[in-house]
């Protein structure tokens, strides 16, 4: 059984891969699972230019939306599932 680490340059063209075909992978933990990684990922079509532009037009609108969203410490009490709303906006 294969127990060497991927090489970096495995973990390079992966990346590089995952980012041409708009993919994503498990990140590996032997040189073997990156080969596998590799030739699937190789076998996938690349993004079109359509796609990758509609792709980051929703993370930046996705980025803005969470900013959006941001509690200030003072306004929220408690933690976690107990977590409330200090002041009322009703």
């Amino acid at each position: 059984m294969d127990r060497d680490p991927p090489s970096p340059r495995q973990l390079n063209y992966l990346k590089a891969l995952a980012q041409r075909t708009g993919q994503t992978f498990t990140w590996p933990k032997t040189s073997s699972q990156a080969r596998r990684e590799i030739a699937r990922l190789k076998e996938t079509p690349p993004s079109t230019r359509t796609e990758i532009a509609l792709e980051r037009v929703d993370d930046r609108a996705s980025r803005e939306r969470a900013e959006d969203a941001v509690a200030i410490g003072f306004e929220v009490v408690g933690y976690g599932s107990a977590a409330t709303w200090s002041h009322r906006s009703w």
